[in-house]
């Protein structure tokens, strides 16, 4: 084990302390990868010789430190590779970490859904279900030609190697300053898609707004659903071109949520990330002659201004969009 992947438990838009608690991370290795709103991969193979602790040991003081120094507890999951880690996470809870050893992949494997895959989205599983492969041991059973038809050659390799305990994926150090994050919290857990659908729109305005003021664009958005049992999806699409238009922001943000499919999920929080940020001055635009496009843009700049003189609060949420 030398992979950990931890998912700090930070309180409601309690995004900001997550730099620092990187910058925690980083007193052990500097392999790290950023997994915003909360957690990292972390890479601890030169860790472990230097300190002369295991990954398991180390996983102890990291999670003893965040308490002492920020007051945040967090769940830690250890395996081979990122994958196995990420796994390893759902299963992990706080104060013990949830560890897979080299040899002991397949067993912790074998009898999860393949839903539990990273990588593995809900049209993929269901497919897979329909044939009777609903778990990671019979993914791993099936022949690899088998595979290959229902989901196509590239997907099917992937997923077969997967389902036996092959992790080709590493850590890739990132700087989390390259994104921007908004949350939205629901008070209680929520049912309701339209209760879902405003918080996303007010979150996308949120980052629009944000992005404005910073003279940014993104290149792509990530979208993160977390579920009333903890657990979570994401799902992240790269726009067509970079923006910090509010509207554009928001027809991607309804478009990854429509394309999660939920149907009677209880949502904890949805949190919308602006990646791959970059100067607005340096962005191509595509040539447009919607009046309607070109409204909604002037009456963007009319509140933005309003925002700059009168506070956050001068414009309503969601009457940009009305």
């Amino acid at each position: 084990m030398t992979i950990l992947c931890v998912r700090f438990q930070l309180p409601p838009m309690g995004e900001a302390a997550l730099p620092q608690l990187l910058g925690l991370l980083e007193e052990f290795t500097p392999v790290i990868e950023a997994l915003p709103p909360d957690g990292a991969l972390v890479d601890l193979r030169g860790a472990e010789r230097y300190f002369g602790r295991s990954t398991v040991e180390l996983a102890a003081v990291i999670r003893v430190r965040a308490l002492a120094l920020y007051g945040v507890d967090c769940m830690i999951g250890a395996g081979p590779g990122p994958m196995l880690a990420r796994m390893a996470l759902r299963d992990a809870r706080p104060g013990v970490t949830c560890a897979v050893s080299a040899d002991a992949v397949r067993e912790f494997i074998e009898g999860k859904p393949v839903s539990a895959l990273p990588g593995v989205g809900t049209a993929t599983a269901r497919t897979l279900c329909e044939y009777g492969l609903d778990t990671l041991g019979r993914v791993a059973a099936a022949p690899l030609s088998t595979l290959q038809r229902l989901i196509g050659a590239k997907a099917g390799r992937e997923l077969h190697e997967k389902a036996n305990g092959v992790d080709r994926g590493r850590v890739v150090p990132n700087a989390v300053s390259r994104s921007l994050a908004t949350e939205r919290p629901f008070t209680r857990d929520e049912l309701d898609p339209d209760r879902h659908r405003r918080a996303l729109l007010s979150a996308a305005e949120d980052l629009g707004t944000r992005l404005r003021a910073l003279d940014k664009v993104c290149g792509g958005l990530t979208l993160t659903v977390r579920y009333a049992d903890s657990s979570a999806t994401t799902r992240s699409r790269t726009l067509k071109e970079p923006t910090a238009h509010s509207a554009a922001l928001t027809r991607v943000a309804y478009d990854m949520y429509e394309a999660l499919g939920l149907q009677r999920a209880r949502v904890r929080s949805l949190t919308l990330r602006a990646e791959a940020l970059g100067p607005a001055e340096q962005a191509s635009y595509q040539l447009t002659f919607d009046p309607v496009d070109e409204k909604v843009r002037r009456v963007e700049e009319v509140a933005d201004r309003a925002r700059a003189k009168f506070g956050p609060r001068a414009v309503m949420p969601g009457a940009l969009a009305a």
